[in-house]
């Protein structure tokens, strides 16, 4: 059944009395108030219900009218499947793969070349173009139940769109505002300037950085993906990124580690970060305690959080009044998280389910393969289940807590450690090209250091920023087996190479007897 309530009953919800004549949506050359905002959503969902469109898939640069499109869904009760503008055909293929889309908004219509075959153009009400398929030629099989989706899906968002099989995580609208509400009260900034330099079609931008916003009565600012320096899931152009920030002056931005640790290298070579940071929030994947700490000292004001998709993307947060090092915060207000063992577990509110999975669906809780303890209310995450490496000596290592002990310094801009079945770690990296082979290698040993013998990385070999397309998710983080995949020969021949540390490895091997 479509929800009718409409966008500005959905911003009164939090209480405060919305100002209209606030800037509410800008691009750095268009802005619209916050009337011009609800009045244009209002128009477009009429527009929506008149060409019957039932679900739609949006692919899209960061822009106002990504913003309008997924509004206007909510409003209108479509459901929405928003898509990263930097996806290949082949991603885009499987996403798109057996759904009931009726329409793409895009602005990329060539990326959709062969996908969408037999299907027409519509006048949009938008920039975007407006591709209507054929009721008869769908992805799908129309002697096939539409109930793919569980009740009150809004939104589905891929939580793997580069896989072979990526899953659909169906999120009600309630559950998207319940979460905007609860990050909206816990950073508790009134009328914040943000500014979008994650794409939107990744979840943790889509719900942090234009729904809390917009409760707070903030004005969000969408510069494209050249304006902010970000070019598809990996490519980085720092001076670009450090211009569109000084010109903004925002009073909060979303980061992932990745650029966390690049704004950290920019303040420590002279780049001063505007006074109007209030809350900068970095997640995506776990961040070392000392690059942290070293944020802080440069005066940015950064807090970890954590949270997924089937979660509505933020679980915990950490804030300048609750905030402790080495956690990721405290649950936000609407969450109840526990753990079972090590493994941490969401409770209501959760997902709706996964896409065309119906044993998924209407789950009570959410066992997240993420492993973590609590301490004074804070939440500690300490890695992926599942990523744990045992290597051929039988130690149990968590490869994120190297990693972020080799990120711990603002000079690797990516770093994954691999290891299984091995009797030593090895790491392939990244680092800006400034930063010389003999500098990684005194910061490799260094980190060595200070780690077990069993956790030290003994060689380690570099890549270009390129060479990692296709191997990170888009909010960077490491797909391990697909790295295993696609750098197999590397690791391979890393492993067949005499290292200097093997001698001082095998010396401080552990005792086989510890190990059983």
């Amino acid at each position: 059944m479509r929800s009718r309530q409409t966008l500005k009953e959905r911003l009164q919800m939090t209480g405060p009395v919305i100002n209209e004549n606030k800037i509410a949506l800008t691009d750095l050359n268009q802005s619209l108030s916050y009337k011009e905002l609800l009045d244009t959503v209002s128009a477009m969902s009429r527009w929506l219900l008149t060409n019957d469109v039932a679900m739609l898939a949006l692919h899209s640069d960061n822009s106002i009218d990504w913003v309008l499109v997924d509004l206007a869904c909510q409003q209108a009760g479509v459901t929405c499947i928003p898509l990263p503008d930097f996806f290949s055909q082949e991603q885009l293929k499987n996403c798109l793969k057996d759904t009931l889309v009726d329409l793409v908004f895009t602005n990329s219509p060539s990326s959709f070349n062969g996908i969408l075959n037999k299907s027409e153009t519509l006048a949009s009400p938008c920039s975007l173009e407006a591709i209507k398929l054929f009721p008869q030629l769908r992805h799908r099989d129309l002697s096939v139940s539409d109930q793919r989706c569980p009740t009150h899906t809004q939104k589905i968002t891929f939580t793997s769109g580069s896989t072979g099989a990526p899953k659909g995580v169906c999120l009600s609208a309630d559950h998207q505002w319940t979460t905007a509400t609860s990050l909206a009260d816990t950073i508790n900034i009134d009328q914040p300037k943000h500014l979008c330099l994650l794409p939107l079609g990744t979840l943790l931008e889509n719900i942090a950085g234009i729904y809390a916003p917009l409760l707070s009565n903030g004005s969000i600012v969408l510069p494209s993906c050249v304006n902010r320096g970000l070019n598809g899931s990996s490519g980085l152009d720092i001076k670009q990124l450090l211009s569109c920030i000084s010109t903004v002056q925002p009073n909060t931005l979303i980061l992932i580690p990745q650029l966390l640790n690049a704004l950290v290298m920019a303040c420590q070579q002279g780049w001063v970060a505007p006074k109007s940071l209030k809350f900068i929030a970095v997640g995506g994947a776990k961040v070392s305690a000392q690059l942290l700490a070293t944020a802080h000292g440069l005066g940015l004001p950064i807090y970890e959080g954590y949270g997924l998709s089937e979660c509505c993307s933020v679980v915990a947060l950490n804030t300048p009044v609750n905030n402790k090092q080495g956690f990721v915060g405290k649950p936000l207000p609407h969450c109840r998280v526990s753990t079972a063992g090590k493994n941490i577990v969401v409770l209501e509110p959760v997902f709706q389910g996964y896409y065309d999975d119906k044993e998924s669906w209407y789950q009570k809780e959410v066992y997240t393969g993420d492993l973590g303890s609590f301490n004074d209310g804070y939440l500690s995450v300490d890695g992926r289940d599942k990523n744990v490496i045992i290597s051929s000596f039988g130690r149990n290592i968590n490869p994120e807590w190297v990693e972020s002990e080799l990120l711990g310094k603002p000079l690797l801009s990516q770093c994954v450690v691999l290891g299984e079945n091995r009797p030593h770690l090895v790491a392939l990296l990244s680092a800006p090209e400034f930063i010389s082979d003999e500098q990684i290698e005194d910061w490799v040993c260094s980190v060595n250091s200070q780690l077990p013998d069993y956790a030290k990385v003994g060689l380690w070999e570099r890549l270009t920023p390129d060479q990692w397309t296709g191997a990170l998710t888009a909010n960077g983080r490491p797909q391990r087996q697909k790295i295993n995949t696609l750098f197999a020969q590397r690791i391979e021949q890393l492993y067949q190479r005499p290292q200097l540390a093997n001698s001082e490895l095998a010396k401080n091997k552990p005792n086989l007897n510890e190990c059983i």
